[in-house]
C-alpha cells in the first residue's frame, strides 16, 4: 500500500494540472469577452451613426445590450424554424437560413435570387419599435399646425391630384383633407390591450384561427380582405380597422357591406375619388401619417403592424406566411399572384418577434400551445432601450422620454378643432356614428391609456422625417382637460 504522504503527493500533481487548465480556460474566456466588448467594438461601430463609443457605456449597459442580444439569439433558435441568428457585435447581428431553403425571389435587376441571410442592428430596432408605441400614425390637424412646414409642404405630398407641388392655396388644401383630418389623435396608445393583424395569405386556409383572431379587442385587416361567412373559421368576423391602398378606394363600398363602424384608414395619398366615396358612407375614414422607414419588410401588412402597435399592448399577427413553407405570394381569397421578397420578410418578422413586438401566429404553429418564455421580457426591453439610447444618440438619450422633440407645440384645451368631414357631406354620414373616436370622452378609454397619457405629462408625439429615428413633433395638451 502507498503511504499517505505518496497518495497526497499524487493528488497534488493530479489536481494542479486541472487548476492550471481552469486557469487558462479562464484567462481565454476573458481574453475573448475583452475583445468583444472592448476590442472591435470599443471603437464606433458605424462613425456615421453612433455617438459614444461602446467604452463609454456603463458595465450595467454593456450586461443589458449582451443578456438583451443573447436572449434574440436563443428565440430565434427556439421560434424561428429553421433560422439562426449569428452575433457580429454589440448591436449588430445576421439571420441565416438552413442550407437548401428554396430561394424562389428572382430579382430582375441584379439578376440574383434572394439571400439566404441578413443583416439587422437590434438596437437600430429596439429604438424604432419602442418608439412606435409612444406614436400617433394618423395624420391630424394639429401636426400639420405645428410642423414648420406642415400645410405648405408636407399636406401637398399627402393629396393627390392636386396639380401643385406645394400648398400655395390653403383653403384648396384643407378642402381636400378636411374629410378626413381630425382635429387630435383620434386613438390613443394602449388603448386596445390586444390586437390581431390579420393578413392576406393563403396559408389562413390551413388553419382555423377565426375564433382567436375575434377574441382580440380590435382585428386590423388589410385592403379588400373579405369578411364573411365562407371564410369565417378561417379568419374570424371582427372587424375594426382596415388600411387600405389608394388603388382599393373603388372597390371599399363592395367589401364593406353595411359594416359602418370599420375605420378605414388610407395607406398613402387621398384624391377626389377617394373623397366623393368617403362622403357617400358613414364609415370613419383617415389618413396614416406616411411614415416610410428602411427596414426589412414591406407592404400594407407592415403599416398595419405600425398602425397597431401605437394602440395596443399586444400584437398578434396572422395570415403573413412566416415559416419554411412560404414559396409565393397567395391569397384565401383568390388566386396567387407575384409579390414581395418572400424571405427577406419573413427573417424580419421572425426578429420582430424576439424582439418582444408582435407574436406571430402560422400554419406550422396551430398544433401547438404558444409558449413566449423565450421572448425577451418587458423589464430585459426596457434595460436594453435604455443602453441602445445612450450608445445612439450619445447624451441626448439621457433627456428622457422628450429627448427626441425638435419642434413643440401646445393645444389650447378650450379649442379642440372641427370633427373631420365637410359640409356637402351626405345624409347618411352626417347621421352616422362617425365622430365616436373624435369625441369620445378620455374617461372613456381604458386605465392603462389614460395612465400612459399622464406619464407622457399629456403630450403626443409624430414623426417629422421618414427615415430620421431623432426628429418628433410633440403637440402637448392639457392633462386636466382630459380627465
Amino acid at each position: 500500500m502507498r503511504s499517505r504522504s505518496q497518495f497526497q503527493s499524487h493528488k497534488k500533481s493530479t489536481i494542479l494540472p486541472l487548476v492550471c487548465a481552469a486557469a487558462l480556460f479562464s484567462l481565454l474566456l476573458f481574453g475573448i469577452q475583452s475583445s468583444f466588448f472592448s476590442g472591435r467594438i470599443n471603437r464606433k461601430i458605424d462613425l456615421g451613426k453612433e455617438k459614444v463609443q461602446v467604452s463609454d457605456l456603463s458595465p450595467q449597459e454593456l450586461t443589458s445590450l449582451a443578456e438583451f442580444q443573447t436572449r434574440v439569439q436563443q428565440c430565434v433558435a427556439n421560434r424561428g424554424l429553421g433560422l439562426t441568428a449569428h452575433l457580429v457585435d454589440l448591436c449588430k447581428l445576421t439571420l441565416k437560413f438552413p442550407e437548401g431553403t428554396n430561394s424562389t425571389w428572382y430579382n430582375e435587376q441584379f439578376k440574383v435570387f434572394e439571400p439566404l441571410e441578413y443583416h439587422y442592428d437590434i438596437c437600430d430596432a429596439i429604438l424604432l419599435w419602442e418608439q412606435y408605441r409612444n406614436m400617433t400614425t394618423v395624420l391630424t390637424r394639429e401636426y400639420l399646425d405645428a410642423r414648420p412646414d406642415g400645410w405648405l409642404d408636407y399636406a401637398a405630398k399627402r393629396i393627390a391630384q392636386l396639380g401643385s407641388d406645394k400648398c400655395y392655396n390653403r383653403t384648396l388644401c384643407e378642402e381636400h383633407l378636411n374629410v378626413l383630418l381630425p382635429a387630435k389623435p383620434p386613438f390613443h396608445p394602449r388603448q386596445f390591450r390586444t390586437c390581431a393583424v390579420v393578413g392576406n395569405s393563403g396559408d389562413l386556409l390551413k388553419t382555423e384561427f377565426g375564433k382567436e383572431i375575434d377574441s382580440h379587442d380590435a382585428v386590423i385587416r388589410d385592403n379588400e380582405a373579405p369578411v364573411n361567412e365562407k371564410y369565417a373559421k378561417y379568419v374570424g368576423l371582427k372587424r375594426d380597422f382596415r388600411l387600405v391602398v389608394r388603388g382599393a378606394a373603388r372597390n371599399m363600398i363592395k367589401i364593406l357591406k353595411g359594416s359602418n363602424d370599420e375605420v378605414l384608414i388610407i395607406k398613402s395619398v387621398t384624391h377626389k375619388d377617394f373623397n366623393d366615396m368617403i362622403k357617400s358612407i358613414p364609415n370613419p375614414v383617415y389618413l396614416f401619417q406616411g411614415i416610410v422607414l428602411r427596414r426589412g419588410a414591406k407592404g400594407t401588412g407592415m403599416k398595419s403592424i405600425e398602425l397597431a402597435l401605437s394602440m395596443c399592448d399586444i400584437v398578434d399577427i396572422y395570415g403573413f406566411t412566416v415559416d419554411p413553407g412560404y414559396t409565393e405570394w397567395t391569397r384565401y381569397f383568390s388566386t396567387p399572384r407575384k409579390g414581395h421578397n418572400p424571405l427577406q420578410g419573413r427573417a424580419y418578422y421572425q426578429l420582430l418577434e424576439c424582439l418582444g413586438v408582435i407574436r406571430i401566429h402560422s400554419p406550422m404553429r396551430a398544433k401547438r400551445k404558444q409558449d413566449w418564455s423565450d421572448v425577451p421580457s418587458r423589464e430585459m426591453i426596457n434595460r436594453a432601450h435604455a443602453a441602445a439610447l445612450h450608445f445612439k444618440r450619445g447624451p441626448d438619450g439621457q433627456l428622457g422620454q422628450f429627448g427626441s422633440c425638435k419642434v413643440w407645440a401646445n393645444v389650447d384645451p378650450d379649442n379642440s378643432g372641427p370633427i373631420s368631414g365637410s359640409s356637402d357631406m351626405s345624409d347618411v354620414r352626417k347621421h352616422s356614428n362617425y365622430s365616436k373616436w373624435e369625441t369620445m370622452p378620455f374617461k372613456s378609454i381604458r386605465k392603462e391609456a389614460q395612465d400612459h397619457f399622464k406619464q407622457m405629462e399629456g403630450v403626443s408625439m409624430y414623426k417629422i422625417d421618414g427615415n430620421k429615428l431623432d426628429d418628433l413633433v410633440c403637440v402637448r395638451h392639457s392633462v386636466n382637460s382630459k380627465g
